[in-house]
């Protein structure tokens, strides 16, 4: 029997690791606010990573990830959290301020995946992205966030939505 459980566990599991770690957290739900702010830290994170590098093979693997989870990201915000928030929460402005800012990082993105590290101006794309980033969190986990959290929206129905559609987005990456 225990060789078994031995052989069983040697077999590799279907689907990259990251897929089965999207599939895990959408499986057990989460708090929405929670959700964005776990993937703001990843990706402040990684900028912090891409800094410290200098081969341009780890520079350009990190960048197509950084591109990758900020594209999946303002797609599940402005799909699901941002509507959503609209309806609960009494500050429109804000709102406003926050698709802009993801227009500018989806206009950087493109800019980022139509080019190679070691490009001119790569680097400095990069690096104004997480400026982007930085500020656009900081107002988010600032402002938005505690006008939802004082709101009626269902933080934990909003978070499995939002989780459920990363999931999607991440195999139609395959991811």
């Amino acid at each position: 029997m225990a060789e078994t459980k031995t052989a069983s566990k040697s077999k590799g599991k279907p689907g990259s690791r990251t897929a089965r770690k999207t599939q895990r957290a959408a499986a057990k739900p989460t708090d929405a606010i929670k959700l964005l702010k776990d993937e703001h830290r990843e990706v402040k994170n990684w900028f912090k990573e891409y800094e410290k590098l200098e081969e341009e093979a780890e520079k350009q693997e990190l960048a197509d990830r950084i591109c990758l989870a900020l594209t999946v990201h303002t797609q599940i915000e402005e799909e699901i959290y941002y509507p959503a928030a609209r309806d609960a929460i009494d500050d429109d402005d804000l709102l406003d301020e926050a698709e802009v800012e993801h227009a500018s990082a989806k206009q950087l993105i493109t800019e980022i995946q139509s080019m190679k590290a070691g490009d001119r101006l790569f680097d400095a794309k990069v690096t104004v992205l997480g400026e982007y980033v930085n500020h656009h969190v900081e107002e988010e986990e600032k402002e938005m966030f505690p006008e939802s959290r004082d709101s009626d929206l269902d933080l934990k129905a909003l978070g499995l939505q939002l989780a459920e559609r990363k999931a999607e987005l991440m195999a139609q990456a395959g991811k």
